[in-house]
């Protein structure tokens, strides 16, 4: 994040979904047909600083965040790397978006990908999998 308690999208660009698509901002997750679906989230979180550092993550459909949802995780400790995650359903209607958010409160904390190694493959910041429970 390049400020402090200030709300990022984050962007998802390969394994979209059949049916959901990237919209305008490259930010949103639209959904070509209405249903109940399950969508899991996770995000690898990371600081430099040994001092505490707060993150939170939350759902934002149609502009709008989703009143109870935020997940909030804190780090103690320089060179921590944590997953944090979480699951939840939701009722679209087609032509709905949702939004991934997320913020910290010190430009210390950061989404952590990692690199490939010669015994491990690579892993994202953050996933994000989204499965249409029924219509």
């Amino acid at each position: 994040a390049a400020s402090t308690d200030t709300a990022y999208a984050l962007t998802y660009t390969s394994s979209i979904a059949e049916g959901i698509t990237n919209g305008t901002p490259a930010s949103r997750l639209v959904f070509e047909e209405a249903g109940q679906y399950m969508v899991s989230f996770s995000a690898q979180i990371a600081s430099t600083s040994g001092s505490t550092v707060n993150f939170w993550f939350w759902p934002r459909v149609n502009g709008t965040d989703v009143a109870g949802s935020t997940m909030k995780n804190a780090l103690h400790q320089n060179g921590s790397v944590l997953v944090v995650s979480r699951s939840a359903i939701f009722n679209f209607a087609a032509g709905d978006y949702l939004e991934a958010m997320w913020a910290v409160d010190s430009t210390t904390g950061f989404l952590h990908s990692t690199a490939a190694t010669a015994f491990a493959p690579a892993a994202p910041s953050s996933t994000i999998a989204i499965t249409r429970l029924h219509a």
